[in-house]
């Protein structure tokens, strides 16, 4: 069971496969699973294990402190991830990614023969028939609408002190405008000593707009916003 050893490549590659449809380790909100997951990794993973980075990005930006309030027991390592075989599966994907690119070619070719033979015997009409029939699948595939990945997050933004105008700061959030960005609901919750947070919600589109980009542009407005913090991601 679990992820196996997250310091290798092998390891990592099955975290970002379990990634590819979840936003935590366990369930919707990041739980003491994620923790013991994060402190196995040690280190953002490489560019390429998109999802696992995503993941690593994300908790990474709480406090520790934030992190100790996460819910969930902490379990050893071997409690997270697939089971055994899910991870067999896993495993044999994650190595046909790695064969040889000399081994590959003589199926290349193989491929490339099949094509040759193909149309071999047909006549000119019967080519003429198949070309057509080819051009027409292309375009017809072509006017399909490419699928966007969206997700939803949830942002804490937390005020300087009590006398901090919420409404103010709800609006200067609000006017961040940018493609790919739509704001939803939002609400006060309370804090400590009649000091509130603002707790907002936005979906975005994930190839245009990211944490890093909304934090950035929410601090900015440094008069009212003393920090922000990513409450919720998820994937629509």
């Amino acid at each position: 069971m679990g992820f196996g050893d997250l310091q290798s490549a092998e390891g990592l590659g099955l975290l970002n496969s379990f990634l590819a449809d979840k936003s935590y380790i366990e369930g919707y909100r990041p739980t003491q699973g994620d923790v013991v997951v994060f402190e196995a990794v040690k280190k953002a993973p490489a560019a390429e294990l998109e999802n696992a980075l995503r993941w690593y990005k994300h908790i990474a930006s709480f406090s520790d402190s934030e992190k100790q309030k996460f819910e969930g027991q902490r379990q050893s390592i071997e409690n997270y991830g697939r089971h055994q075989g899910q991870d067999s599966q896993q495993k044999h994907e994650f190595k046909s990614l790695s064969v040889n690119p000399a081994e590959s070619k003589p199926a290349a070719a193989a491929d490339d023969d099949d094509d040759v033979d193909l149309f071999g015997d047909e006549d000119e009409e019967e080519s003429a028939e198949t070309k057509k029939r080819l051009a027409e699948y292309a375009a017809k595939k072509s006017k399909k609408p490419a699928l966007i990945a969206k997700s939803t997050i949830i942002l804490d933004v937390k005020p300087w002190d009590d006398e901090t105008d919420m409404a103010a700061l709800e609006q200067s959030v609000r006017s961040i405008e940018t493609d790919g960005l739509l704001w939803g609901s939002s609400k006060l919750v309370p804090l400590a000593y009649g000091i509130k947070k603002l707790q907002i919600t936005c979906v975005v589109e994930d190839d245009k707009v990211g944490t890093d980009f909304l934090e950035e542009q929410i601090t900015a407005f440094e008069d009212l916003v003393q920090s922000v913090d990513i409450a919720s991601f998820q994937k629509i």
